[in-house]
């Protein structure tokens, strides 16, 4: 028996069982069971129960045995002094605490326990793999709806902490983030921490000169060092040398990787792109809700690198010709990871809920991903058929299954019925 399955078991008991007793005979009524404290202190704050005929209001608290409040001695600890019920799987003890005791042992039923226990030592892809197919539809949208704004929430706490460090400049905010997103994996954290060493007043300044954002971006990367022969590789390096001396640049100590990429991905071809991005876009930022379409956003990130990339993939080192051009795929992640992301932060802080539901639109219009989870939620049964499918899916999987916070979904809850 678990505590997570206690905190369960005391929601259901609202909605599913009205005759309830304390330990010592006294009626129980559930006004409002509470919400689950993740913080510090009772598992439930804010409730509300009739003892007899007596209203409380205040926290909860759960454990399996009820001698477990010694053993953990929250008598000592003010975070526990407004609990006004103690739920506990048995009770242990021969004194009574200062409040009343909720014993379930004896009062749930069998069957909720055995699909409790199946769904946590369930060793298949998800927990719930052969029943999530059964779920209603209705059920299922409204999940995934959750799910969404649960992990753009997740992703606006990381975009505030930006905010903060760019002193609330939207602008700047959006530069690091898109920078970030050009260095994939492999380089995200140093392709963020060049752009972060760029002001973005420099960038707004250089737009409109493609050599001089390559010089810029490759100069910050440290790609500009070597003793080069060719001569656009020169005139990046006095580019760079003018920008570096005039503008005082702090060039940041980052490791740019190489290693295992296909050439296609090398860092120098996104730097390249991301330069081409900047020069195709007067106002990358605010372009993004003035057009309102998604056709239209996935146009800005419709470019190729300079001319010079159409047959280098490394500096002074010419290779086949190969137009490199930022793909679909790229594109697409572009949107996920960072336009809407930002989009959501900026709508959630300004109170734009029009904001919030072109997400979820775009979202509808973008197809989906492909991979191991995705085709996993395939062979349960699951239709896959656009980014609002598969980023739910994604955050099911990552914060719910594998976690397996089963009670906590709403396809596990159906399950747990009894």
């Amino acid at each position: 028996m678990k505590e997570k399955l206690l905190q369960y078991i005391w929601q259901y008991l609202y909605f599913n069982i009205s005759d309830l007793r304390t330990c010592s005979g006294e009626s129980l009524q559930i006004i409002y069971p509470g919400i689950i404290n993740n913080n510090q202190g009772p598992d439930f704050i804010n409730a509300r129960i009739k003892v007899g005929g007596t209203l409380w209001a205040g926290n909860i608290e759960i454990h399996i045995n009820a001698s477990d409040w010694n053993l953990h001695k929250h008598s000592e600890d003010d975070h526990y002094s407004n609990v006004i019920l103690h739920v506990v799987w048995e009770n242990d003890l021969k004194d009574q605490l200062p409040f009343p005791t909720l014993e379930l042992c004896g009062r749930v039923s069998r069957v909720m326990l055995v699909k409790y226990e199946q769904l946590m030592q369930s060793p298949s892809f998800i927990p719930c793999e052969k029943n999530i197919v059964r779920v209603e539809d209705i059920v299922m949208l409204g999940l995934k709806q959750r799910l969404i704004i649960e992990r753009f929430e997740a992703r606006s706490k990381a975009i505030m902490l930006m905010l903060q460090k760019a002193k609330g400049h939207w602008g700047e905010v959006f530069w690091w983030k898109l920078a970030r997103n050009f260095g994939i994996i492999q380089n995200a954290d140093s392709f963020e921490r060049i752009a972060q060493s760029i002001p973005i007043n420099l960038i707004r300044r250089s737009r409109f000169n493609c050599q001089q954002l390559e010089a810029l971006l490759f100069g910050q990367a440290s790609l500009l060092d070597l003793d080069y022969k060719d001569e656009y590789a020169q005139v990046l390096q006095r580019e760079y040398k003018h920008l570096a001396r005039k503008y005082s640049l702090v060039r940041p100590q980052v490791p740019i990787y190489f290693l295992r990429m296909r050439p296609a991905t090398f860092p120098t071809i996104r730097l390249a792109q991301l330069a081409a991005v900047i020069n195709s876009n007067t106002y990358l930022f605010s372009q993004l809700w003035e057009n309102g379409n998604l056709s239209t956003v996935l146009k800005m990130f419709d470019v190729t690198a300079s001319e010079y990339w159409n047959d280098h993939y490394l500096l002074d080192a010419k290779a086949k010709f190969s137009v490199k051009r930022v793909g679909d795929s790229m594109t697409k992640n572009i949107l996920l990871n960072t336009v809407l992301p930002i989009m959501f932060a900026y709508g959630h802080l300004n109170g734009l809920i029009s904001l919030k539901e072109t997400i979820i639109d775009w979202m509808m219009q973008l197809p989906p991903e492909s991979n191991n989870i995705t085709k996993g939620f395939k062979k349960c049964g699951l239709d896959i058929i656009s980014a609002f499918d598969s980023q739910s899916l994604l955050e099911l999987n990552q914060e719910y299954c594998n976690k397996r916070r089963c009670l906590e979904c709403s396809i596990g809850s159906k399950i747990m019925k009894v």
